[in-house]
């Protein structure tokens, strides 16, 4: 019977829709550390450098409390996705699928044609055959070259491109980082190679936890058994294998018992037998009821949606339930909280120090009596370039008198990523105070600013300066 006479129209398979998907988050991997702003990438976390570059920002490695932020971002994002959705990070996002799918799909069926289905992942090729074995031997090779490209892709973001490939013309130079390209590029070989699907099953801690997470309004695929009938009993154990022992006990039942979502699942299961741990929701299974069912003239069987819609059928999904909404409001409220951070960013870091000794009282050349007060600064320059950096001294509206910067006289220069320490002594000759029985501390505020740029490089520092008692300063008169 053709499809159009009978009104079903075989919507776009869900495998296209990921292989496009999987294309868009390929690219964007790779392409992603090349892109620069200013010289700051989108992300890059420099050890080398000790550096944290965000959304085209610089930060200093003091200033990693951006970092918690995105990594609870991160798995809050997971968790909220597995509500929602299912495993469906695991069948959309993952590298490990992706991976999979590369060199399971692309490289063994479509390349070398090494497997003759993408549809049956079940049938392992025959490899007794001579022709089998070349071609084996051509695909992990294949693979080998894309694992070290995949690894030195990860390590970029950590080493941006423009130093790995430096640092390539001298790789004994730097062992930990192209040790860990090649061991993440071993590792992927035999995690895509030999360990395949096994490693989303039993090494993968996800799947332990995403049981957790479920709820009745949560997405997965499902097998409508209303429609298809019971292929399992309650205890997990397969009923029956054609379609016309289903039917002798239930006569309704639509299922062919064709087998077309099992032997398509690259996890290995049945989606006929309920939730499983293993169910990556990839939606394969999906696609391959609607074909099937699409020949009969019916909807498929297994469908991507919730218990509460099709198997207890109390009525349509709840998206919106109060977990999303929480989930939603934890997100954006991480996601506030980490741009109002990031955008108090200091671009020069400055550490001040006042030292042991609390001021010294002594007369100039002129008989001028003055106090100093000594500090240690510490100050790093956060930016690409070589700045120069001066400061000054404000004091609080109710002090009479003005405290001058004694030492440096002159603004110094900062070289990008060092850290500077500068002496500085500020000195008075003003009478601030007049307390005859205790030294007095005065809070002052230090403005410290980068020459050519006192509008944006600029910080503000609060530090005391201590005033002697009236009968110090007698004593030196």
């Amino acid at each position: 019977m053709n499809k159009e006479n009978i009104g079903i129209k075989t919507p776009t398979p869900w495998r296209y829709k990921r292989y496009f998907f999987f294309a868009f988050l390929t690219v964007t991997a790779l392409v992603l550390p090349w892109i620069q702003v200013n010289e700051s990438h989108f992300f890059l976390l420099s050890f080398d450098k000790l550096k944290l570059h965000l959304a085209f920002v610089q930060f200093d490695m003091q200033e990693l409390y951006l970092l918690p932020f995105l990594l609870m971002i991160l798995f809050l994002g997971i968790f909220g996705m597995t509500v929602v959705g299912g495993r469906v990070f695991c069948g959309w996002v993952c590298p490990q699928t992706i991976f999979r799918v590369i060199y399971r799909d692309l490289i063994e069926t479509k390349l070398l044609g090494l497997r003759k289905r993408i549809k049956n992942k079940q049938l392992e090729p025959d490899m007794s055959k001579s022709e089998n074995k070349i071609k084996k031997v051509i695909a992990v090779t294949l693979w080998i070259m894309l694992s070290l490209i995949a690894s030195a892709n990860l390590v970029w973001y950590f080493v941006p491109p423009e130093d790995f490939f430096t640092y390539l013309m001298n790789p004994f130079d730097h062992v930990i980082v192209f040790g860990t390209v090649l061991a993440s590029a071993l590792f992927l070989i035999y995690d895509v190679v030999f360990l395949q699907e096994d490693y989303c099953i039993y090494v993968c801690p996800y799947s332990r936890v995403q049981s957790v997470l479920y709820d009745e309004n949560t997405v997965m695929a499902l097998y409508n058994t209303h429609r298809g009938g019971h292929i399992y009993d309650e205890h997990k154990h397969k009923q029956f294998s054609k379609q016309k022992d289903l039917q002798e006990v239930e006569p309704h039942a639509e299922c062919t018992a064709c087998e077309s979502c099992v032997t398509v699942c690259p996890t290995h299961i049945d989606i006929r037998k309920g939730l499983q741990l293993e169910c990556i929701n990839c939606l394969e299974c999906v696609d391959a009821c609607t074909v099937v069912m699409g020949k009969l003239g019916k909807p498929s069987l297994v469908t991507w949606s919730s218990d509460y819609e099709i198997i207890d059928q109390k009525g349509k999904t709840k998206y919106f339930r109060p977990k999303v909404i929480a989930y939603a409001i934890l997100l954006v409220g991480l996601a506030i909280g980490m741009v109002l951070l990031g955008s108090k960013k200091e671009h020069m870091l400055l550490n001040i120090n006042k030292e042991n000794r609390l001021y010294s009282v002594d007369k100039d050349n002129e008989g001028r009596v003055f106090v100093d007060n000594a500090y240690e600064f510490l100050v790093q320059n956060t930016q690409n370039d070589k700045m120069e950096y001066y400061f000054e001294i404000i004091l609080p509206k109710d002090i009479n008198g003005k405290i001058e910067i004694y030492k440096p006289q002159e603004a110094f220069d900062v070289t990008p990523g060092v850290k500077k320490k500068k002496i500085v002594v500020l000195r008075t000759y003003d009478k601030l105070v007049n307390d005859a029985r205790h030294d007095t501390i005065i809070p002052i505020t230090i403005r410290a600013y980068a020459l050519g740029h006192e509008d944006k490089i600029v910080v503000f520092r609060k530090s005391t300066f201590t005033y002697p008692r009236a009968d110090v300063l007698k004593e030196t008169k």
